[in-house]
Order: structure tokens, then sequence, then C-alpha cells
């Protein structure tokens, strides 16, 4: 959340808390029914915490400290090519503390063959009006759109902590499409990919891949993970 790239505008939002009711009222309020999926807070990333989160997962949020060594790896990141499926929603992240809202978007952006958005709402004339722009140009969308900035800011402020726009905190979106797991940053250039993946096995290997990410930041305990679930008839 604290650092964007040097195109960025000047704009900041408050940071959403990492907080599974707030999104949960957040999402819903801007067009996710609430029939289709819910936030969970992930308590663990061994196999019988996962087994806890309710299935199927469709998407994972992750919420870690932006260190030297990030920015470092965002950087030679940066200067890769990378071969990604056309199919993969991404969008770049310009406003500051948006990351929160950013990677709810990268969530649904990439299951809305999925996920029933309630007609006319504000998510479904996003990715209808965004569904052919480029990562940038939907970045551009976002920060103009005063709709966003109304509700991101209702939610912000509706968290248990109090809202602060002094933060070292950044959340990032797992999502698999196309039988690829891919992680969206909208402060990276693009998605990266983190290997094969499938709806079933998504939880689990996003999971690996966010262990190895506390691995590399062993002294913070300033870590979250949060899935969104489909809801299933009985399920839940």
């Amino acid at each position: 959340m604290a650092a964007l790239d040097e195109s960025s505008s000047s704009k900041r939002w408050l940071p959403l808390e990492a907080n599974p009711d707030v999104m949960n009222q957040f999402l819903w309020g801007l067009g996710l029914r609430e029939d289709e999926a819910e936030c969970f807070d992930v308590y663990g990333l061994d196999l019988e915490l996962l087994d806890m989160v309710p299935k199927p997962v469709l998407a994972v949020l992750f919420l870690y400290p932006l260190t030297s060594q990030s920015e470092e790896e965002r950087i030679l990141q940066a200067n890769e090519k990378k071969e990604t499926s056309n199919r993969v929603y991404f969008m770049k992240q310009t406003v500051g503390n948006a990351c929160g809202t950013i990677g709810l978007l990268h969530a649904v952006g990439n299951l809305t063959s999925e996920l029933k958005l309630v007609e006319e709402s504000f998510l479904d004339r996003f990715f209808k009006t965004t569904a052919t722009m480029d990562p940038s140009e939907r970045a551009a969308y976002l920060e103009k759109d005063t709709e966003m900035e109304v509700a991101h800011s209702v939610a912000a402020t509706a968290g248990e902590t109090e809202a602060s726009d002094n933060v070292d905190t950044h959340f990032i979106c797992f999502s698999c499409v196309d039988g690829e797991l891919y992680e969206l940053d909208g402060r990276k250039t693009g998605p990266i990919s983190h290997g094969p993946s499938s709806p079933s096995s998504l939880l689990q290997d996003a999971a690996k891949v966010i262990q190895s990410m506390i691995e590399k930041n062993p002294s913070s305990l300033n870590f979250n993970v949060i899935a969104i679930s489909k809801k299933t008839e009985g399920a839940f």
C-alpha cells in the first residue's frame, strides 16, 4: 500500500482492513450477490487449518508487509518477460492504499463467468465497461470513479481498528485462470504465474506461495490470508 510506481497519481485512500466482515459488506454493497460468495479468514497454512475453509475457494487475498527485499523482487520481476493468458483480468494500482479494493476487483474480475452480479450494479457496470481496457486504462477509470471512492471510504472506516493512511502493508490476490495460478498485484507490471493449478487445489497452491513469502520475512507477524468462497446450497 505504501509506495507506488512513479507514474502514479497523488490520490490516496484509507486502507481496507483485513477483515472478512468488512469485505463482505463492501462486495455485497457493490453488487456481488450475497448468495453467491463470501469472504473467510484463513487461520493458518497447514492442511488441517486449510481444510476448515469453506469450499470451493474462488480466490485468495494475502496481506503482507512491504520490505526492501519485497521491493527489490518487484523491480526484478518487472524486467522479466512474461507470457500470460489473455483471459486474466489485471489492472494497475495508481491510487495509494487502494490495494485491498484492487485485490477484490482482481478476484471478482476473474470470476465474472462464475459469479452472478446484480444487474446494473457498480461491479456489473465496472467489469462490462473495463473488459476491453488495458491494465493502465482500468486504473485510470477506477481513479476517476467517485462511486467506488465513496464505497471504499465507507468500508475503510467500518473496521475494528482506526483507519490511517500511513501503512506499510499490501494486499495481493491469487486466482486460478485457465489451469494456472496467478499472483495479481497492481503494483507489478503484470500477472505473475506460479505454475499449474485448478479450482479444487487453488487454496493449497496459493498457500505454498504465501508460505514462501512469509519465510522471507520471518520477523514479521503482519500477515493475513482471506479466502473468497462460493456459496453452495447447504454448504455453510
